[in-house]
Order: C-alpha cells, then structure tokens, then sequence
C-alpha cells in the first residue's frame, strides 16, 4: 500500500511524477475536471448571490470512484494539478468530491516537471488558494450568464446552433472592424526614385529624400519628374557621412501569446495546435536512460521572468558553448506588461544544457521543432546585444539630396543563436557600403522612379489576432487558442490564406449583439472585466459583487432582446449548378468543417458535396479532367483532377495554364521564403522567383 496519493489532471504527467517520488507515492489523472455545471440547464442560482449547482461531469463516475477507493487507503492525499486558476479549481473540486479539507496543507504546485522541482515542491504543500478559485469560478459563471441567456435567443432569432461569449464576440468583432476598415480603404498614388551611384570601382544604391532641405512626398510622376528636373549632370556631392554603432536587443522569452505568434510565423502552427505540442513537452518526454522528463516549463504564462538558476546554467551554457563575449554582462531591464499576472515564470527549456539536437530522436517532427524554437528563443535571450555598423550617407546635386544606408553586423551576439520573425516578413539584411568620404563625388548612373499605392490595413492572421487581443487585455494566456477555435467552429469567420474573413453569420450576429448587448462586444467593458477577475484573484474584491454589477445590466437588456429582437432569415447562396440527383438548384450551407454544396430540395433529397474551386487547367494525367483546388483532412491545400477516383493526379503545389518551354510539361508554383517560384513538374526548368 502506497502512503501517499497524488493527483494530477492527466495520465502522462502521472507517469512521469510517479518516477521521481518513489515507492510511497502512488500518482493517478483526475482527467482533468471531475465536476462542472450541468450541460442541460443554467446551473446558477441566481437568486441566492449565484451559487453555482455543479455535479459530476458524465463519465467521470469511475475515475472519481477510483480517485475515492485509492484516496481512503492513503495516508494523505496530495492535490497537484496545473499551477493556474484553472488548476486550482480542478484541486478545489476534488477535494470535494473527496472530502479533504481544502484548508489543509494538501496543495502542491510546480512551474516544471523535473525531478529536483517536484522533490522540492513536495517540501513545500499549501492549502487550497481559494481567490485563485474565485476568479476561475466567477469567469465560469459570468461565461455561463452570458451563453446560456443568448445562445437561446440566437437559435430562435437566427440558427440553432449559435453562441455568443464575451471573448469570442469580441474577436468576431475586431475581425469585422478590420473587414470594413479594407472595404472603405481608398489607395492614394505615392512615387519612390532609387538611383544606383559609381565611386571608382563600387557601386551603391540611394533613395531621393529632400529637395532644398525639404523632406519629398511624391504624389504623382508629375512631382517626381519636377524634382529630377533640377539635377544638372550625373555628378553629387558627397556632403555627410554619418556611421554609427547600434545595439539591438534579443526578444524576451516566450509567453504563452508570443509563442502562438512565433510557432505561427516559423513553423506554421496554428494557436492549438501550439499549445497542443506544449502540452506533450511540458508533461513529460521518455529519454530513455534518462527517463521520462519535462522538456519545458508551465506553457501558460504571460510572464516574461527567468528564474535565477536558469539564468545562471544559460551563462554557463553559452560561455563554454560560443565564449565569454557571447554572455550578458549586465542585467537586462525587463519590461513588465502591466496586465500581466506574472503569476509563472516565461516559458523555457528545464534544463538548457538539454539541447534540441541531443533529443531528436525521441520526439515527432513536431515536437522537436517547437522545442527548438523555444530553446534557442531562451539562449538568445540570455546572451549579449548584437552590435550593428551603420552608415548613412547624403549625396547631392543642385538641392536634391539622395541617402544611401548601409550597415553590417559588427558582433552578432544573440543572432548568432535566434532572430525573432516579424509578421510582415521583412528581413534585415546587411547592406555595405563602400568607403565614402565627404567633400568626395559619387556618379549616378540610373535613376529608376516606381509608382506605388498606399495598401488597406492587412487582415488578421491567428498570430496578429492574439497579439491585439493581448494587447487590449482581452482574454488570458489560456484562452486564447480556445477562443480562435470556437469563432471558426461556429461559422462566424472562416480563413481565407491564413487571415481570418468575417461570414454573412458572423456579421449579423454581431449586429444583433451591437444592438441589444453593447457592453458584451465592447473591448474596454471586457478588458476591465479580465482586471476585475484578477482583482479577485489577488482578494482585492468578492467574486459575488462582480457578477452582481454585471448581471443588474444584463437582465434588463436581455429582457428587451427577448421582446423586440426581430427574427432573421439567412438565405442560402445560390452554388450556380442543378442536383445531379434530383434537378434541384444547389445551394451553399455552412457546417461544421466550413462550407459545402447541399440540394435545395432538402429533406427529399439529401445530395451533398465539397466545394471544388476551378483553377483554369487541364489535367496532364488523365487529359479530359480539369484540376481542381481541395482541401485536405488537415486544412492543407492540394490540387486533383475533378475526374478522381478515375484519375488520380495530385500535386500540393498549384499548377498553372502554361507548359514547360523545355519539355512541354505542367508548371506549378512552389511556395518559397522570399515569394514564388515557377518550377517544371518533369525537368529541371526554374523561373525566378516572384516576391
């Protein structure tokens, strides 16, 4: 008979806990929460400050029948779930339903699963944090007041099926914000001129940028060809050259938002999958000799804080790995985010002396790209600025001033390691100049002027989404990927080239929200509702009180919803084809995977089929198909003939209506990092790639 009970919420974090407490230490998975509030009903006494009516989750009978029989054989029973407000109201429900006193030291929380964390978390149990539970509790039932009220009156105004939330609502509406900000968006005519300048034997490139010590903006060609007009001859005056040293800074390292944007941008994750991953790595990997282990810390945090030991092996680490010039000699001032908890550490690797090349073989392709990014963001983090040469140099003729920048990397510090990725894909390339001095000439030789138009605002991707919400307070750390998944789920967005697109759903349910419930779509109303959640957290104020404002204005706006909301008839899209079965036009429905084809003659005839976008080209197999843009069970975009299962042609890069001038094959464009490139599916024939 084990001594000790410990509980955790899943099963691969039991295993691996098990292994380093030893023989008196029995470790089950609770499965996560055991009880909830009823799926079928409201759950909420409203009339009796909102006490909450929870009950066993269906299914979870027999776990908490195990967690009962192994939990009266024990001595004492340990709660070590998540160190979160989540993972405290898993531990408050289980010490309910296994009536243990939740004032009692039965509490065990670590920021990491390895075996000197756990030993000396077990050193140190508390009792239950009951603000911790509070907080988690009213966010329960302030999301339950808000779904279980309109969710219903959606379903019989509009579609069953609908939800609103206040996060999701919220980022349906930046979505549809961004929408309208593109549609009304007028592009205004604006030139650029570069010219390519001689200096005995170098050759350099300047952008005009004053004429007669004025800055240009260059509305037409009418304007740019009035300033060339002044130059008189092909020879400038070199009149300043300024060179200076500039320090960059790596990026801090991760918390939970920064790693659903990086993951993103890098390695094309989308924010569950993400989190997912995290997951795994944090609850344990099996290294074989060394056995199973936590490969990083706590992947829900909104913290960028380092603990000192870690700080002190990545010294080590980077000393002995790239010399002593490559450490941080002086602290770095961290900047703290004024909404964040900080109630974890950033997220990092265990140990940094475990490197990703070390355990690739033990992880999934995956696996070990996340856990790359993630330790090499904490490396670059903890070494010295990179350390730039720049070079501006002003070149003139008769007023009109040219400036050529160059810089190079005069020590690259932490990009030795890691550079953070950016959204718009813009590199930072080095950029030499030659040896210019002033007082000296330089010779242009072409003056290339373009015309340019000012772009619309761009559309959100996941990552970009997550950022703004981060940025305005809305949601946390947890709730981010979740809230992304229901939007998408719920036919409210769809994505479209990995940026979010509003649906005709999406925008009359915001409508209809706009309307009847302003402050549950309001960014700064739930903004303020996330710094009240965590007023509770830290028992600065009752959770009670704060359902109690919300809901005295909820009510009545709920009530004049019920009465004066006017039903509203979604049409479907006409596909612009008949039923093949039944003659009927075809329509476009929404379900649960996205759009389909569905008969209009519905329920007699049931015909459904996917959506096939046409590309313009023929299939090279078969020669009577065309091919056809699908979607794969994973999202993926691949191309097929229209005549599968008879042909089956496939290609994951988009082929194009042009034959290959060397063999007479097909074409495609392959996606590349710099733009695309037009390649030959049979030889060797390649086109430049296109940004």
């Amino acid at each position: 008979m084990s001594d000790y009970l410990v509980i955790v919420e899943s099963p691969a974090k039991a295993k691996t806990i098990e292994k380093y407490l030893g023989k008196k230490y029995k470790v089950k998975a609770s499965m996560g929460h055991v009880r909830d509030l009823p799926r079928s009903q409201m759950g909420i006494d409203i009339e009796h400050e909102f006490e909450p009516k929870y009950i066993t989750i269906r299914g979870k009978g027999p776990v908490l029948k195990d967690l009962k029989t192994a939990a009266k054989k024990a001595k004492k029973v340990y709660l070590a779930a998540d160190p979160d407000r989540e993972g405290e109201a898993i531990a408050w429900h289980l010490a309910h339903s296994l009536n243990i006193d939740v004032h009692s030291d039965c509490r065990v929380v670590f920021n990491e699963i390895t075996k000197d964390a756990i030993k000396e978390s077990f050193k140190y149990p508390r009792p239950i944090n009951m603000d911790l539970v509070d907080a988690q509790q009213a966010r329960r039932i302030l999301d339950r007041l808000v779904g279980y009220n309109i969710s219903p009156l959606l379903w019989k105004k509009v579609k069953k099926g609908l939800s609103a939330g206040r996060v999701q609502s919220v980022a349906v509406r930046l979505i549809i914000e961004r929408e309208k900000e593109i549609n009304r968006f007028n592009p205004e005519e604006y030139w650029t001129v570069n010219a390519t300048f001689q200096k005995g034997n170098d050759q350099f490139e300047g952008s005009l940028m004053e004429y007669n010590g004025k800055k240009l903006d260059l509305k037409s060609e009418e304007n740019v060809k009035e300033v060339l007009a002044h130059i008189d001859g092909n020879e400038f005056a070199i009149t300043k050259v300024t060179k200076k040293e500039r320090k960059r800074n790596p990026a801090t390292p991760f918390t939970t938002s920064s790693l659903q944007q990086e993951a993103a941008r890098k390695l094309n994750f989308r924010a569950k999958k993400t989190m997912m991953i995290a997951q795994q790595l944090y609850e344990g990997i099996d290294l074989g000799k060394e056995g199973t282990v936590g490969l990083i810390t706590y992947m829900r945090t909104d913290s960028t804080r380092i603990s000192d030991l870690a700080k002190e092996e990545a010294f080590g680490y980077i000393n002995d790995s790239y010399g002593e010039e490559y450490t941080l000699k002086e602290k770095r001032k961290e900047k703290k985010n004024a909404k964040a908890q900080d109630a974890h550490e950033a997220i990092r690797p265990t140990s940094v002396l475990r490197k990703p090349a070390d355990v690739k073989s033990v992880l999934s392709r995956d696996q070990h790209r996340l856990y790359k990014l993630i330790w090499e963001r904490f490396v670059a983090s903890q070494m010295a600025p990179a350390v730039m040469d720049t070079m501006a140099v002003d070149l003139v003729n008769s007023g009109v001033m040219f400036r050529a920048n160059g810089s190079k990397v005069k020590f690259p510090g932490f990009m030795k390691v890691y550079v953070e990725g950016n959204d718009d894909q813009v590199e930072e390339k080095e950029n030499m100049l030659p040896a210019l001095v002033e007082g000296e000439n330089a010779f242009s030789k072409d003056v290339d002027s373009k015309q340019h138009f000012t772009q619309p605002p761009p559309r959100y991707t996941e990552a970009r989404l997550v950022k703004t919400l981060e940025e305005l307070g809305i949601g946390r750390p947890s709730t981010f990927a979740p809230t992304l998944d229901t939007i998408q789920k719920r036919g409210y967005v769809s994505l479209d080239n990995k940026r979010f697109v509003p649906t005709e759903l999406g925008e009359i349910v915001l409508e209809l929200m706009v309307e009847f419930f302003p402050e549950i779509i309001n960014v700064e109303f739930t903004a303020n509702m996330e710094t009240s959640l965590d007023e509770v957290e830290d028992g600065k104020i009752q959770w009670v009180k704060i359902i109690d404002d919300f809901y005295s204005d909820f009510e009545p706006r709920l009530d004049k919803a019920e009465k004066e909301m006017k039903e509203v008839e979604i049409k479907d899209e006409p596909a612009g084809e008949d039923c093949e079965l039944c003659g009927s036009p075809m329509v476009f429905k929404m379900g649960r995977y996205g759009k389909f084809m569905a008969c209009s003659n519905f329920p007699e005839c049931r015909n459904t089929k996917p959506i096939v976008k046409q590309i313009g080209v023929k299939c090279p197999k078969c020669e009577k198909g065309n091919i056809v843009e699908r979607k794969s069970k994973k999202k993926r975009t691949f191309y097929g003939c229209d005549q599968f299962p008879e042909c089956d042609f496939l290609s994951w890069d988009k082929p194009i209506a042009r034959k290959c001038p060397k063999c007479d094959n097909l074409l495609v464009e392959k996606k590349q990092k710099k733009g695309t490139q037009v390649s030959c599916i049979n030889c060797d024939y390649k086109e430049e790639t296109q940004e």
